[in-house]
């Protein structure tokens, strides 16, 4: 059963300034901005919303198909993919154009400032979903303004279900436009902000929403996830992580979980309660693809968290 996943593919360059921003940037001289950081720490990170989603549906042992744009930079992110058995059948190639890049400075109290490129994204309208062979659920998450809205219309063409996750590309559609996508996804999910800014933009609580769907999942964090379907509200815990190190990533990871339980037909319960794993044991670890699980050891935590059992 494959899961097509239209999304971002990206770069995420992380720098830590070691001071606080606070100490560097005069209120009074905000309309002559200049400054500069000295950032002696820096990495690169695999990210964009399809690469991580992939990466953790891969972990589970599901088989995800990445459908993205990239640029001229995406061998080192290619040879990653190859390496871990990630299809690039649907991943093109925008001659003359960057992979999606984030450049994220990160200070001392864990304020960010970060500036996104979208590079290639920009053309993921170039994919088709017709071009995809065998998928039985799809998913679209941020990339190209265009691409989501036709992916969408594509997707219920070829009358394949597919869950809507807006993300950070929702400040791009006005209600119309999240009110079509509702209409035509079979799956909306969103966190907490971003279900509070759905709610604005289309003028419809969360339990009017849901019922243009099978199902409505809002992650809320620490608190867990509330899934909206058959008329309930089914309340999801959190495990603890080991430790909370870098949330970046922790939704996709969450998604993936998601996907994987949907495509088994699981009840909402263990379906969220994995959900919830993935992104607990995303969160302890830096990057959105750095942590590295066996579908044993996944099963084993889930047990371990929830006290009851699952097949992966």
């Amino acid at each position: 059963m494959k899961t097509l996943i239209c999304g971002s593919m990206a770069y995420d360059t992380i720098m830590v300034f070691h001071d606080q921003f606070k100490k560097h940037i005069l209120p009074e001289q905000l309309h002559i901005l200049n400054v500069a950081f000295l950032v002696p720490t820096m990495r690169r990170e695999y990210g964009g919303c399809a690469g991580n989603i992939a990466y953790n549906l891969q972990l589970l042992g599901g088989h995800p198909q990445i459908m993205a744009t990239v640029g001229d930079d995406f061998a080192p992110y290619a040879k990653r993919l190859e390496k871990l058995g990630i299809s690039q059948e649907h991943i093109r190639q925008v001659p003359d154009s960057f992979t999606g890049q984030a450049f994220i400075t990160t200070d001392l109290d864990d304020n960010q400032i970060t500036a996104f490129h979208p590079g290639a994204m920009g053309f993921s309208e170039q994919n088709k979903v017709s071009d995809a062979s065998g998928v039985t659920l799809g998913i679209v998450s941020p990339d190209g303004r265009t691409g989501m809205m036709e992916h969408a219309e594509q997707f219920v063409e070829a009358g394949i279900p597919f869950v809507f996750d807006p993300g950070q590309g929702m400040p791009m559609f006005s209600g119309e436009d999240l009110l079509r996508f509702i209409d035509q996804a079979t799956y909306v999910t969103v966190n907490d902000y971003e279900a509070k800014l759905l709610q604005d933009k289309t003028g419809k609580t969360l339990e009017e929403l849901a019922a243009s769907v099978k199902a409505l999942i809002v992650t809320l964090g620490a608190d867990g996830s509330m899934i909206y379907a058959d008329g309930k509200q089914i309340a999801i815990p959190t495990p603890k992580p080991d430790a909370v190190v870098d949330p970046t990533g922790c939704g996709d990871a969450y998604r993936a979980g998601l996907l994987y339980g949907i495509q088994r037909g699981w009840a909402w319960e263990a379906t969220g309660r994995l959900a919830s794993l993935m992104g607990s044991i995303k969160i302890a670890h830096r990057g959105g693809q750095n942590h590295d699980l066996t579908r044993a050891e996944l099963m084993d935590a889930y047990r371990k968290h929830f006290g009851s059992s699952i097949t992966l």
